[in-house]
C-alpha cells in the first residue's frame, strides 16, 4: 500500500510562510511543526514579550547566538536568567519566558503539550500515525526534582565533536556546533533509524536535505530520492527508515538543531549526553 502522509518528510519552510500569534504569547510571532512524538514552535519575538505555558511535562527553549537576545525564565518563585546561545529546560506547570533583545527562539515540546497539535502546519499528516515511529515513553524523573535549568551551550565545546546532546524525560535536543563554511561533499553521513524520528531545526543559513526512501518489493511504490533546499527558520521531520544527510551551502553560517523523542539510547550508552547526571537513564531489564 502506499506510504502514508505520516511516512513521508514534513519539509516546513517557515521563511516562506506567514507566522501567527499563539495563546500566551504577547505578540511573537510563531510557527508549529510537529512529529510523531515532538513539537517545534519557532518564534520571532522582540524585547518585552511574554511567552506563558501551563504545560502538562517539561519542555526546552533554544535561544540562539543572537547579540543582545538572552531571557527570564520564571517558574512559580523561581528565576533564572538564559543567555543567548544557550539551552534551557522548563519544569512542567506554569512557565513564563520575558523576552530581552529580539530574534528567533525556539521551543520544543512533547506531543503531551495537546494545546499545540492542532495549530501544526502539518496537523493533517498525522490523523494517521507513522506505524514505523515508537511511542513517546517518559524516562525517569530527575532525582533533584522538576525545576528551571539552563546550559550555556559554548561550555559544552568539545574537540572531537560538533555535538552537545542535552535530554529531558521526553525529549532529546542536539544544537549542532555552528558550520562557519559549506559541508564537504566528500565528508556527508547518511543513515537512516529503525522506530525514530529525526527533526532538523535550521536557525541560520540554508541546508539542502538529502533523503532516500527504502525500496519495498512493488516497484510502482517506490519514491524518488529528495534534496530539499530549505533557508531559515524551517524544520524537516524525517520519519523512520528514510536515509537522510544535510549539508549547508553558501557563505551563511549553518546552525543547525536536531530533536528526538523520546530520548535515544544510542546516545545514552555512548557517554554524550551533556546533563546525564541530571537525568537518570531507565534500568534496562536483560540488557
Amino acid at each position: 500500500m502506499p506510504l502514508l502522509p505520516s511516512q513521508i518528510a514534513t519539509t516546513a519552510r517557515h521563511h516562506a510562510s506567514p507566522p501567527r500569534q499563539l495563546d500566551g504569547d504577547t505578540s511573537a510571532q510563531s510557527w508549529v511543526t510537529r512529529g510523531a512524538n515532538f513539537i517545534v514552535v519557532v518564534s520571532r519575538v522582540a524585547e518585552g514579550d511574554r511567552l506563558t505555558r501551563d504545560n502538562p511535562d517539561e519542555y526546552m527553549l533554544l535561544l540562539p547566538e543572537t547579540a543582545g537576545l538572552s531571557a527570564r525564565l520564571v517558574a512559580g518563585t523561581h528565576t533564572l536568567e538564559a543567555k543567548a546561545d544557550s539551552l534551557s529546560i522548563l519544569p512542567p506547570g506554569r512557565t513564563l519566558i520575558e523576552v530581552r533583545g529580539s530574534g528567533l527562539l525556539a521551543r520544543i515540546f512533547s506531543t503531551d503539550a495537546a494545546d499545540l497539535l492542532p495549530l501544526a502546519d502539518n496537523a493533517a499528516a498525522y490523523a494517521v500515525p507513522n506505524p514505523d515511529a515508537a511511542p513517546l515513553v517518559a524516562w525517569p524523573d530527575p532525582p533533584a526534582g522538576f525545576k528551571l535549568r539552563s546550559y550555556h551551550l559554548p561550555a559544552y565545546v568539545t574537540a572531537d565533536s560538533t555535538m552537545r546532546v542535552f535530554r529531558s524525560t521526553k525529549l532529546m535536543v542536539n544544537p549542532l556546533m555552528p558550520r562557519r563554511a559549506p559541508r564537504d561533499v566528500h565528508q556527508l553521513s547518511p543513515h537512516s533509524h529503525a522506530d525514530f524520528e529525526q527533526g532538523s531545526l535550521a536557525l541560520e543559513g540554508t541546508y539542502v536535505h538529502h533523503l532516500r526512501y527504502p525500496w519495498g518489493p512493488d516497484m510502482s511504490l517506490w519514491r524518488e530520492d529528495e534534496q530539499a533546499e530549505m533557508g531559515s527558520p524551517s524544520l524537516l521531520v524525517v520519519p523512520p527508515k528514510v536515509v537522510h544527510t544535510s549539508r549547508n551551502i553558501g557563505p551563511d553560517v549553518g546552525r543547525l538543531v536536531d530533536v528526538f523523542a523520546p530520548p535515544r539510547w544510542d546516545f545514552e550508552r555512548r557517554g554524550i549526553v551533556c546533563n546525564a547526571d541530571e537525568y537518570p537513564a531507565p534500568v534496562q531489564t536483560g540488557a
